[in-house]
């Protein structure tokens, strides 16, 4: 229930949001009619409307956002008739003559007939509701994170209509005090037919802003900013949590440094779900939650190639070591975030790579993810002998809590000598533990769907080859691409040689998960930082003078500073064509 209220209210707040605007004039263009014969028609039309395309593309695929591109256009061209007929009505029935009929309706809906017309207006609804495209704050953000790893539901869709519930709401108030301002200035003389020949002009605009792609670039920037903060507050008071506890790990990111304290006598959170949903075992036969009784079992979510997965293995590793043969079991529960990791000869390098030897199960559907009603990436579930999960913790950290927990529940089970002592974990390259204190630099994904901070900032060219240039100076956190890229969904692929990746930063450390060409040939690369060679700064897959190659799609450090952190400029350089850029992380 509260997560209903969460979404009506992230809904509620899109209307002090930038990325809102463009919208407006479709939905003022109905002021001066009878709402709800004219207005809540429209609102509704638009709420149902995107709440079902938001579902369908969480969780449809790429299908559902190209069929979507084509709807988004066919409602442009609708709305700006729309518009014209709004703002000059006469001359579009001359320019229009194959469209007269059309032209006649659309100027009655557009309030030319005192006859509003309740399914003219839902359809004009409908048509903004393809256009619509709220910033991806982080109530939205949440809803369509759950709907793509928990898969499709009754659910989903509530969610999503209880969010564009709330912007209609939001809208509803302030079409409704647009209609007493629209009423009041039609007393004076001819002055209706310029608010109406104004709000044509406004919603010509919008289309134009919205065929730009300005709806979901120059504003969305400034939308974060003005509603994120708000948003996240509202998460964390309505979830019980402080705001700044680390946000789920979703397609959209890593937990990091959120921990539940282990208290003195362990709760029973439930039962061990089922470990039947894997599409294959590493290192084991298949495993059930039945054969595992009178075994503690540590089950941990991670991908290859998340950096904060990375840096808690040492530990579970560790962990996997020292007490198998008191009776503890560790399964790896591989959930891919991108394309490449559900490759299981991808996962089976990797995992000989890290040296992981315990079972390891491919989730490439998330079933066994949905299961546990996970929602992070790295996540640990400890469950005892008896098949209860009784701790659980999400994230790096918190590792000697972890041990003492996996020490109890082996007590508990009988185990006799068990170690009181806890490990040293041996951790090196990319799995050493972050300077957080020194990283003010967010995980930033470089495909169109989950980009941010995108210089400049129009948006990026999605699905084709373009060019781009990138500017002389960045922001901190800014980030741009030079030379021809093809930007997908997850990932930006270098069209020509020569083509770079600029990022303005401050961290110790900087990562980027790439991948070499379809045909698997190595692209080899130059890094420079401030525009110079590395030297001791050289991560460990770049040598000091900035050189090094992409052989594998896994995630490379590029930067490993020592001394101060302050904010400094990467950019590297594909001497090759063909390699595939997914995400920056930083340490």
């Amino acid at each position: 229930m509260w997560l209903l209220i969460l979404s009506y209210l992230g809904g509620v707040l899109t209307i002090v949001s930038p990325c809102i605007l463009p919208v407006l004039p479709f939905v003022f263009a109905r002021t001066g009619q009878p709402f709800m014969k004219s207005g809540l028609p429209l609102l509704a039309g638009m709420a149902m409307t995107f709440a079902l395309v938001a579902s369908l593309a969480a969780v449809g695929g790429g299908w559902v956002v190209q069929l979507n591109q084509y709807g988004r256009w066919v409602a442009l061209v609708f709305v700006a008739l729309f518009g014209l007929t709004l703002l000059l009505p006469q001359l579009a029935d001359r320019l229009t003559r194959p469209l007269v009929a059309a032209g006649s309706r659309l100027s009655e809906v557009a309030g030319a007939d005192a006859r509003p017309r309740p399914g003219a207006s839902f359809l004009i609804g409908v048509a903004t509701g393809l256009l619509w495209a709220p910033c991806a704050g982080p109530i939205l953000g949440l809803v369509l994170t759950g709907a793509a790893l928990q898969g499709a539901s009754i659910g989903t869709t509530l969610l999503l209509l209880a969010y564009a519930a709330g912007a209609a709401t939001s809208l509803a108030v302030a079409l409704l005090l647009g209609g007493k301002v629209f009423t009041a200035m039609k007393r004076s003389i001819g002055a209706g037919e310029w608010v109406r020949r104004g709000l044509g002009a406004l919603m010509l605009a919008g289309v134009a802003a919205i065929a730009l792609g300005l709806d979901t670039g120059i504003l969305a920037r400034f939308s974060t900013a003005s509603t994120g903060g708000i948003e996240q507050a509202l998460v964390g008071r309505l979830a019980g949590k402080s705001p700044s506890n680390s946000e789920p790990a979703s397609a959209s990111g890593s937990a990091m440094q959120v921990a539940d304290k282990a208290p003195g006598t362990l709760p029973v959170e439930g039962n061990l779900p089922a470990l039947d949903g894997a599409v294959q075992w590493l290192n084991s036969p298949p495993l059930t939650a039945q054969a595992l009784k009178g075994k503690v079992v540590l089950v941990d979510f991670w991908t290859y190639s998340c950096i904060n997965c990375l840096r808690t293995l040492p530990y579970v590793k560790a962990w996997a070591e020292k007490y198998r043969d008191q009776g503890l079991v560790v399964i790896g529960v591989h959930a891919p975030e991108f394309a490449f990791e559900r490759n299981v000869g991808n996962v089976t390098q990797a995992m000989k790579d890290l040296g992981i030897n315990y079972p390891v199960a491919i989730d490439n559907d998330f079933k066994i993810w949905r299961a546990f009603n996970n929602e992070y990436w790295p996540a640990h579930y400890f469950a005892d002998a008896q098949g209860r999960i009784r701790y659980h913790h999400f994230g790096e950290g918190e590792y000697v809590e972890s041990e003492r927990v996996i020490q109890q529940l082996l007590k508990e089970a009988g185990a006799t000598k068990v170690a009181d002592g806890l490990i040293n974990a041996s951790a090196e390259g990319v799995q050493l533990a972050p300077q957080m204190n020194e990283v003010k630099s967010p995980e930033t994904y470089i495909g169109y769907q989950r980009a941010e901070n995108f210089v400049p900032e129009a948006s990026l060219a999605a699905d084709k080859v373009a060019t781009y240039n990138p500017p002389a100076q960045l922001a901190l956190n800014n980030w741009s691409l030079g030379g021809q890229w093809n930007v997908g969904s997850e990932r930006a692929t270098a069209s020509a040689p020569a083509s770079r990746i600029v990022y303005r930063f401050h961290a110790r450390d900087l990562h980027l998960v790439l991948g070499p060409g379809a045909d698997g040939k190595p692209v080899r690369f130059k890094v420079l930082i401030d525009g110079k060679a590395l030297g001791e700064a050289h991560g460990t897959d770049v040598a000091p003078d900035g050189s090094g190659s992409v052989t594998e799609q896994r995630l490379y450090q590029l930067v490993r500073q020592s001394g101060d952190v302050t904010d400094r400029t990467f950019s590297i350089e594909f001497l090759d064509s063909g390699v595939s850029a997914y995400a920056f992380t930083f340490g």
